[in-house]
């Protein structure tokens, strides 16, 4: 009889066992959750980036037209005017183009407060070498977007 019940068939999961599997569910939901929520703000300021492409592209038509960047501001010599209508995640108003010099502009978008963004702001500086020569836009290290690095 006492070789019966040392044949006995294990019927389920220790507690031990149950206990590891939570515990490895929950390492990776600790790891995972932060990474989506970063993706998932870098996902919705893209638009705020892309919305830039428009008011570059203009202002480097003003630059090849006026050979000068001073007067290429919003709404002027086909640059776009920024309108409360302007739909995304792009704050009404944003899309300032400034501190214009003969050979320098700067473009600043900001997003919209809300949905996992906070009203970060992209900034980009644009340079022309000369008269004629394209504009180099680089990224300014006083978007608010630079130090959290989600754009």
């Amino acid at each position: 009889m006492n070789t019966l019940s040392m044949k006995k068939v294990q019927q389920g999961f220790t507690l031990i066992e149950l206990m590891i599997v939570v515990a490895i569910i929950g390492i990776l939901a600790a790891i995972a959750v932060p990474a989506y929520q970063t993706y998932t703000t870098k996902a919705k300021f893209s638009e705020v980036t892309s919305a830039v492409s428009p008011f570059k592209l203009g202002v480097e038509v003003c630059f090849q037209e006026q050979l000068d960047l001073t007067n290429c501001l919003n709404g002027a010599f086909g640059i776009p005017v920024v309108t409360p209508a302007d739909a995304g995640r792009v704050l009404a108003g944003s899309g300032l183009i400034s501190n214009n010099a003969p050979l320098t502009a700067t473009i600043t978008m900001t997003a919209i407060t809300g949905d996992g963004l906070a009203g970060e702001t992209y900034i980009l500086n644009g340079v022309a070498a000369a008269v004629g020569s394209p504009i180099i836009w680089t990224k300014d290290t006083a978007s608010t977007c630079y130090t959290s690095s989600i754009c």
